[in-house]
């Protein structure tokens, strides 16, 4: 499910717009914005803390879809998802254990990786309510 609210990922030069869900999880995430979160890259996707510590909701997954994002208890961290990771079974991209999908990257998902590529070893995020 989709709520109207919309976010601006900042990564150097480039800005990309991302809708959020309508979840509990999302309403975490607008509640800490505006935010800047230093990211690590694992496999084709980025994580970085943000400081939300949260148990798994009902409708946390491993299996993400590209330009996914998502919140991780394990490591009260962001996730950014643009491909495979070092756990996926295929080209799926998907988490080390369940997280909480709060939104997802506008546009089309080929493109969303292919303005990253080549994809640094880590990035600086800044995240900004519109």
């Amino acid at each position: 499910m989709h709520g109207s609210a919309a976010i601006q990922l900042k990564i150097g030069d480039k800005t990309m717009r991302a809708d959020l869900y309508d979840t509990p999880a999302a309403e975490r995430l607008r509640e800490i914005l505006p935010q800047v979160i230093s990211m690590t890259r694992w496999g084709e996707e980025y994580y970085g803390g943000c400081g939300i510590s949260m148990e798994a909701g009902p409708g946390a997954r491993e299996e993400m879809e590209i330009g996914e994002i998502g919140l991780w208890p394990g490591g009260s961290a962001l996730c950014i998802f643009f491909g495979p990771t070092p756990a996926s079974r295929g080209t799926e991209p998907r988490a080390i254990s369940p997280v909480n999908p709060v939104g997802r990257i506008q546009g089309d998902p080929e493109q969303i990786a292919a303005q990253l590529r080549p994809l640094p070893s880590s990035i600086t995020v800044q995240i900004l309510e519109e």
